[in-house]
């Protein structure tokens, strides 16, 4: 199978091959989850010769006949052979009723070390988490970083570049399309069909289609806003649209299972205390989000700006806030592995009150970790004022921090 190898998520899943641990791949639908599994299957042949590889995909026609755990334990356990070096591989798993109790047999019985790919979060909950708590790792696959988003179209980093990433996003099947909107938004639209469908609608039994595909368009439209459900509900109201707080978050904790959108909470910058009301949402693909609002990279670039930085710092590990210091907000506080980063993102700081606001919340953090302003395409001459780090985006997102 020809594919192009994303090395970050290899690296993170190898030291736990032959391990008796599930390797679970989440993320949205049409990431590379299943790319993955296939260079994972590749990379096990190479390494252990006379490998017995088992792989099902659960969406195809071929394996339309695995619907519960006992047809899919009975499936494996006809095509394991004796000794140790079987390998289990079961793409988008959540299409079996009751999956993880044939997991959890095969992990007792250590006939095979299993991996498996997922496209709702709902698969880590319930009987997988109860029953195999400890017992499997979970790997957040997502849309392409804007470096590999270079790597894959063999582009440069430039400013061309930049503005097609933010304007189509980084699904990697668009290797095999032309970057222009009529194709890349068509693909998208079925694709987010598909996601609404089966991972959010189904899996959520929701009724009101008509109106979570409107909240759909109502977060696109508001990414990197404050956000609340009673708010939401209060504007309805005003629109003569009744919806109670708490449907709206349900429709929410749907779209952020199915990994379309990340919640982002607020937390003290000092004490790292997490406000309740107030988090922000962003979108797993800028494509997706864009062909949902049918706009222009060119509005709302400050949204896409920030929606940018985010992704990058999710694909790289981090966990994210919105921070807090006193009554001043910085857009992005970001923890990994005892490490900090505080990031501000604006189209420029080259206009003054601009450049006050966005340097000075940052200057009013007396820790020590590194602090960033994010700009557009500002012509930037050295690239540190008072010990912040100051970088235009196409520069920041190719960065190892």
């Amino acid at each position: 199978m020809n594919y192009i190898k994303r090395d970050s998520y290899i690296k993170k899943i190898m030291p736990y091959i032959g391990k008796p641990i599930i390797k679970v791949l989440t993320g949205q639908r049409r990431v590379g989850k299943s790319c993955m599994m296939r260079q994972l299957c590749d990379e096990i042949k190479e390494r252990y010769k006379g490998a017995n590889t088992i792989y099902i995909d659960c969406e195809l026609e071929e394996f339309r006949h695995i619907r519960t755990s006992a047809d899919l334990y009975a499936y494996i356990d006809k095509r394991l052979e004796p000794g140790d070096n079987n390998w289990l591989f079961i793409d988008e798993v959540q299409e079996v009723d009751t999956f993880q109790d044939a997991l959890r047999s095969l992990l007792a019985e250590q006939k095979c070390d299993i991996f498996c790919t997922g496209s709702n979060a709902n698969i880590l909950s319930g009987e997988l988490a109860t029953y195999l708590s400890g017992r499997y790792m979970e790997f957040d696959i997502h849309s392409l970083s804007y470096r590999e988003f270079l790597q894959f179209n063999q582009l440069e980093n430039r400013q061309e570049s930049l503005t097609k990433y933010l304007t189509f996003g980084g699904m990697p099947f668009l290797v095999n399309l032309e970057l222009t909107r009529s194709q890349v938004f068509e693909y998208l639209k079925n694709v987010y069909s598909t996601i609404l469908l089966k991972d959010v609608v189904a899996k959520e039994k929701i009724r009101n289609i008509s109106f979570l595909e409107n909240l759909v368009m109502y977060v696109a439209d508001n990414v990197g806003s404050l956000f609340s459900a009673n708010n939401i509900s209060k504007y309805l109201k005003s629109q003569r649209v009744t919806m109670s707080p708490q449907l709206i978050i349900n429709y929410l904790r749907g779209l952020t299972n199915a990994y379309i959108i990340h919640k982002v909470q607020r937390a003290d910058v000092g004490g790292l205390k997490i406000f309740e009301i107030g988090e922000k949402y962003y979108f797993e693909d800028l494509g997706l989000r864009n062909m949902i609002c049918g706009s222009n990279a060119s509005s709302d670039i400050h949204k896409i700006m920030e929606n940018a930085v985010f992704l990058y710092l999710i694909q790289n590990g981090y966990e994210v806030f919105v921070g807090r210091s006193g009554e001043k907000e910085i857009d992005f506080m970001a923890n990994r592995n005892g490490q900090r980063i505080y990031i501000q993102v604006a189209l420029t700081a080259m206009d003054k009150k601009t450049g006050e606001r966005e340097f000075g919340n940052l200057m009013e953090i007396k820790d020590n970790y590194p602090k960033f302003v994010v700009t557009l395409n500002d012509m930037i001459i050295g690239n540190d004022y008072k010990g912040i780090i100051y970088c235009n985006l196409a520069d920041f997102l190719v960065m190892e921090i």
